[in-house]
């Protein structure tokens, strides 16, 4: 077969070139083609349209769904894509914002799981952030997520590195909305009560260790936070000015013959520089 006949399936590209073949010769999407973008002097609008949710449902299961959010400024973002029967709801959701899939210019899902990659393919034609995975269609960028390299949408947008969840989570820092600096984290936090009830993220952590360096960063910098399994809530100052972090680990064993389950907690706070 003739070399220059042959097509390959996937091959590495520049970042430039991804985002030149998404949007053209200018990266910053006027509003005459994307009905839903904003002037790049506007602040970002966070529209969650579904509220993440984690319930017990008898032993070893549970229901769960993550959040699902609309960011809505310079450009039109999606974070997280819900399970695959959240289709219609995401859908309405757009249509209520005077939207449709393809006004979507870019798609970030915080880790790969079911609940958040579920509706991917309605956005064939948007930029995908999948954990670390860079993409539009079959080309692939390169980032350095893996050494901390935050990918940077616009000057308020940024898709940061947070692992500890699993290996490669990421999460969306949006710097400029009526909020303040809001954080959509996935499953960084599951909801509010994470804050004092550390099992609530730590049982199903990969990586507790790494995930509470990434928490305390997230604090670090955000007024509001959305979940992943839970309402947007605000941080609370004291979480800014003194950072607590309770690790939480259970025991099993046996005692005088019978199946013995121990906790333990230990505390360290850290002040904030």
């Amino acid at each position: 077969m003739d070399q220059e006949q042959v097509t390959p399936f996937c091959r590495e590209v520049s970042r430039s070139e991804i985002e030149k073949t998404l949007f053209g010769t200018c990266r910053h999407v006027s509003s005459g083609l994307f009905p839903g973008c904003y002037d790049n002097c506007m602040m970002y609008e966070v529209i969650v349209l579904k509220e993440g949710y984690s319930v017990k449902d008898g032993p070893g299961h549970q229901k769960a769904c993550g959040s699902i959010t609309l960011l809505r400024g310079a450009h039109t973002i999606l974070v997280d894509t819900g399970n695959p029967w959240d289709k219609d709801l995401i859908i309405e959701g757009l249509h209520e914002h005077s939207l449709l899939p393809e006004h979507i210019e870019y798609v970030v899902c915080t880790n790969g799981h079911t609940d958040k990659v579920g509706n991917l393919n309605l956005f064939p034609g948007a930029l995908h952030i999948v954990s670390y995975d860079v993409s539009v269609k079959d080309r692939f960028l390169l980032h350095q997520f893996g050494e901390g390299i935050p990918y940077e949408i616009d000057e308020h947008v940024e898709v940061v590195p947070t692992p500890g969840h699993t290996g490669s989570d990421v999460s969306v820092i949006v710097k400029n909305t009526a909020l303040g600096t809001v954080a959509v984290t996935g499953d960084l936090f599951e909801r509010f009560e994470d804050l004092d009830q550390p099992h609530l993220w730590q049982e199903n952590s990969e990586q507790p260790e790494q995930q509470e360096q990434s928490r305390i960063a997230v604090l670090r910098q955000a007024d509001y936070i959305v979940p992943g399994h839970g309402p947007m809530f605000q941080v609370p100052p004291d979480s800014k000015k003194q950072l607590r972090v309770v690790v939480y680990e259970e025991h099993m064993g046996m005692l005088m013959g019978d199946l013995a389950v121990s906790q333990d907690y230990s505390v360290w706070e850290e002040e904030e520089d």
